[in-house]
C-alpha cells in the first residue's frame, strides 16, 4: 500500500491511496489541473485512478471533483448526507458515477471504513484496510470521543487534524469572532492541543506513525503544531523519533507512506 498528500491545509486536500488493484484519491479540494501535474509527479497515470472518495462538502475537500471526475470518467464515492450538500457544487458529475456508501464498503482490495465525524455539516474520516495493513484519516472535527478513537485504533498510519493553535487563533484580527467561536467549537475544527491529546491515546492504542495535517494557513504553522505534539508527548515520556514519528502534511506533495 503506498500513500502520499498531495495537499493538506486550507487552500485545499487530497489524499492519493494506491494497493495492487486500486488507485483514488480522498478529496480533491485543489485545482483539477494541479492534481494531474501532481500524480505525474509521483509517477501515477491519471487514467488509471478508478475512484474518488468525499469526505465532505466544503471547497477545500471538493474543488477539483468535477472537472476530474468527468475527464477520467470515475466514480465518485459520498454519503448520501454528504451528496445532499454537494448535489449543486458537483451538478456535473454524471449520475452514473455518483455512488453512495452508508457504512463499510469496498473499492477492488481494498476495504474503507467511513467514521462520522463532528463537523459543522456531515463529514467522515475514513480507515482503508487490507490484511495486516490499516491506514487512518481524520480531518474537520471538533473534537473526539472515544467512538473515534476505537474506529481509528490499530492504524499503523493515521493523517490527524492539527488545525490550529488557539492563542493565534484569537489575537488574529482577520476572523470575526462568531468565526473563531466557530472553528474552536466542538463542531468545527481541532486545535493543537486536543490534536495532541488524540495523538497520544492513539500511540497507546499502537500508531507509530502520524501526519498532523489540514492546518490553517491564519492560524497555525508546521513548526508550531510539531513542537506542541512533542511537548504534550513529552510530558509522559513519549519521544518523537524514538517512540513515534510526526511528520507535517502542507500543500506540498508529502511524505511517501509504503506499507507492506
Amino acid at each position: 500500500m503506498r500513500i502520499v498528500n498531495l495537499s493538506s491545509g486550507s487552500d485545499g486536500n487530497c489524499t492519493y491511496i494506491e494497493t495492487e488493484k486500486t488507485k483514488l484519491l480522498l478529496d480533491d479540494g485543489i485545482n483539477a489541473t494541479q492534481t494531474l501535474e501532481k500524480l505525474k509527479i509521483l509517477g501515477v497515470d491519471p487514467g488509471s485512478l478508478c475512484a474518488i472518495v468525499v469526505s465532505h462538502e466544503h471547497s477545500d475537500h471538493i474543488k477539483g471533483i468535477d472537472v476530474l471526475a468527468n475527464k477520467l470518467n470515475i466514480p465518485v464515492f459520498a454519503h448520501q448526507q454528504v451528496w445532499i450538500g454537494m448535489d449543486e457544487k458537483l451538478k456535473k458529475v454524471s449520475l452514473k458515477n455518483r455512488k453512495v456508501f452508508d457504512g463499510k464498503f469496498e473499492i477492488n482490495d481494498l476495504t474503507i471504513s467511513p467514521v462520522a465525524l463532528p463537523h459543522d455539516v456531515p463529514c467522515y474520516g475514513f480507515c482503508f484496510e487490507q490484511p495486516n495493513k490499516k491506514v487512518a484519516v481524520a480531518t474537520d472535527l471538533g473534537h473526539f470521543n472515544d467512538k473515534i478513537l476505537s474506529a481509528l485504533e490499530g492504524s499503523r498510519l493515521i493523517y490527524l487534524e492539527a488545525n490550529y493553535d488557539r492563542e493565534m487563533l484569537y489575537k488574529g484580527t482577520k476572523y470575526p469572532l462568531a468565526l473563531k467561536r466557530r472553528i474552536d467549537g466542538p463542531n468545527g475544527h481541532l486545535s493543537n492541543l486536543d490534536s495532541s491529546d488524540a495523538l497520544e491515546r492513539l500511540a497507546y492504542g499502537g500508531t507509530r506513525q502520524f501526519v498532523l495535517a489540514h492546518l490553517s494557513k491564519e492560524n497555525n504553522s508546521p513548526s508550531i503544531a510539531y513542537t506542541t505534539a512533542c511537548r504534550f508527548l513529552q510530558k509522559d515520556g513519549i519521544e518523537e523519533g524514538r517512540d513515534l514519528k510526526i511528520d507535517v502534511a502542507t500543500t506540498n506533495i508529502g511524505t511517501i507512506f509504503r506499507l507492506k
